[in-house]
């Protein structure tokens, strides 16, 4: 059966520093797509992030490419299994570089935090109870 995946493109500053941010968070490189110019990040079967450095993620868009540290281009949500899970993924993002961003949400049924990683990009890391999703 076929499964639809996501790609999100990303650009970066410094390809290797953005590697082993996100090899230090427990995700893989897949070397068949990756080169001097773009890493493959696997984060799941199904979702990879493409990190581009900006001169080879320029030749995609003519737009000007955001600065994420100041300007919001996109918030990247990531499902996990637990709240545990949730604060053992952030954690290891501040700890490998990246920044906690906003507030902790704790609504009971649903539990959440975020991350900015070193190029500013927003990950926001939920949880939601199984329960609430069927109810």
């Amino acid at each position: 059966m076929y499964q639809q995946m996501i790609f999100v493109n990303l650009p970066v500053n410094d390809l290797d520093a953005s590697k082993k941010f996100f090899t230090e968070l427990g995700y893989s490189i897949n070397p068949r797509f990756s080169d001097e110019k773009a890493a493959s990040v696997v984060i799941s079967d199904t979702i990879v992030a493409m990190l581009l450095t900006k001169p080879f993620y320029a030749t995609f868009t003519e737009k000007e490419i955001a600065d994420a540290t100041t300007t919001s281009e996109v918030l990247i949500a990531l499902s996990a299994e637990s709240r545990e899970k949730v604060d053992e993924l952030v954690d290891k993002a501040i700890a490998a570089g990246g920044t906690a961003s906003g507030a902790t949400q704790d609504h009971g049924f649903m539990y959440g935090r975020a991350f900015d990683d070193l190029d500013g990009h927003t990950w926001e890391v939920v949880w939601m109870d199984p329960a609430a999703v069927q109810g």
